[in-house]
């Protein structure tokens, strides 16, 4: 009987224990919503400027250079996009309604699959299908002026004449009107938007560029998951390199879809 009370009692103590951690111990998650749309005086910008902002969307909000680049790798490079667009136009798998350069890299953001480069589309579609959401929405949201500064600024990048024009009739949004978007309802909407499966295999997406998600939950716990969608160069899984997995997601989600996704990740067994 002194066994069994003991036992008790240590089981009671440690129930108690981890509630009072789970509760107090481990920091609460409350990233902040997406970044607004930066306040833009078109009327007054020059191409200068506008090609500026164009670098700064592609180095920052647009998460550009995450896919990108020599490092990412999941992704053509863009430096020479300019130079080969030609060549994309006349292709015949190219299923768009461009017809010049800035048409072409335009298009190319919106509507990702109207050509997909050999090699990187998505897994099973024969380069059909491109990984890349559409920026005009989803967690990136890019507008369409934001969107023309990158055609500029890709267009000097290349060292071509940018021939984009600086929209005129946009009325950019006052801090006081921007609104945030609505939370992703379901774990797997917030998976496809944030793009998740263009590196990871999960939520029936084929990424070979992280590590596979797909029985996670057998895995690790909660905490890891969490821990890895906040501060992914915390710990680097064996055979993958640190800087492949935007740090940001912290502020891009609200607490609600972080929470969401881990529980769906623990769930894969």
């Amino acid at each position: 009987m002194r066994n069994f009370a003991a036992v008790l009692l240590f089981s009671l103590v440690t129930i108690g224990f981890f509630t009072w951690f789970s509760n107090f111990g481990i920091p609460q998650v409350d990233p902040a919503p997406p970044p607004k749309e930066e306040k833009l005086d078109l009327g007054a910008m020059t191409m200068e400027q506008f090609t500026a902002l164009g670098e700064r969307v592609y180095k920052g909000k647009g998460t550009c250079t995450l896919c990108h680049s020599a490092l990412g790798g999941r992704a053509p490079l863009l430096q020479e996009a300019g130079a080969i667009s030609k060549e994309r136009l006349a292709d015949e798998r190219y299923k768009g309604e461009a017809e010049d350069m800035a048409g072409y890299l335009y298009e190319s953001m919106v509507k990702p699959s109207a050509f997909v480069v050999e090699g990187f589309g998505k897994a099973g579609s024969s380069d059909t299908v491109s990984p890349m959401p559409d920026v005009s929405g989803g967690s990136v949201g890019l507008s369409d002026a934001e969107m023309k500064s990158v055609v500029a600024y890709l267009q000097k990048l290349g060292g071509y004449e940018i021939t984009v024009e600086i929209p005129k009739d946009a009325v950019p949004e006052t801090e006081e009107e921007a609104t945030s978007r609505a939370p992703f309802k379901t774990a797997e909407a917030a998976i496809a938007e944030f793009a998740c499966g263009a590196c990871h295999k999960v939520a029936g997406e084929e990424g070979e560029v992280g590590p596979d998600l797909r029985k996670i939950g057998r895995l690790r716990d909660r905490s890891y998951l969490r821990r890895s969608i906040l501060d992914p160069n915390a710990e680097i899984s064996k055979g993958f390199e640190k800087d492949q997995m935007p740090a940001d997601y912290g502020e891009q989600m609200y607490a609600k879809e972080l929470e969401m996704i881990v529980e769906y990740l623990a769930a894969l067994k």
